[in-house]
């Protein structure tokens, strides 16, 4: 899930040597925390939330293969 993660962000921001991804994994649930560059955060969560509202349904789909819950949290 975070190979997912990492391409489709790195398709959308202009630095990509700035995004770190940390994962916090608890059972069954995934947590994913997301630092970006304060230039990309607008192109991550996009107009009134759609962009960032679309990459927690692809992890979702992805995690749901896995039996597991994942959420993601951007910084």
């Amino acid at each position: 899930m975070k190979e997912v993660l990492m391409y489709i962000i790195g398709s959308l921001v202009e630095k990509p040597q700035a995004v770190k991804v940390g994962v916090a994994e608890d059972g069954d649930t995934v947590r994913f925390k997301l630092t970006l560059d304060t230039c990309d955060r607008g192109k991550v969560i996009g107009k009134e939330g759609r962009v960032v509202k679309s990459i927690r349904t692809v992890l979702q789909a992805a995690a749901a293969r896995q039996n597991k819950k994942v959420y993601l949290d951007i910084d």
